[in-house]
């Protein structure tokens, strides 16, 4: 399984890459895990990237908009 990574590290407080959701330990760990722990880790990636987009928009006036406007 191929790395996650899309080339756009930037690490929020939490140590959570917001290009491709992974955490740092996960990030220098990768090229150890094997393929079930890499499989764990891309779905956990897929949930967090998820989330950090639902806290980041809010409903207003029926139109999805960012928070940050």
């Amino acid at each position: 399984m191929e790395s996650p990574c899309r080339r756009m590290c930037t690490l929020n407080d939490d140590d959570l890459c917001l290009g491709c959701g992974r955490l740092l330990h996960e990030i220098t760990a990768w090229t150890s895990y094997n393929a079930q722990q890499r499989a764990v880790v891309s779905e956990e990636c897929k949930r967090r990237l998820m989330d950090l987009a639902n806290e980041n928009s809010t409903l207003v006036g029926g139109k999805l908009e960012d928070a940050d406007k």
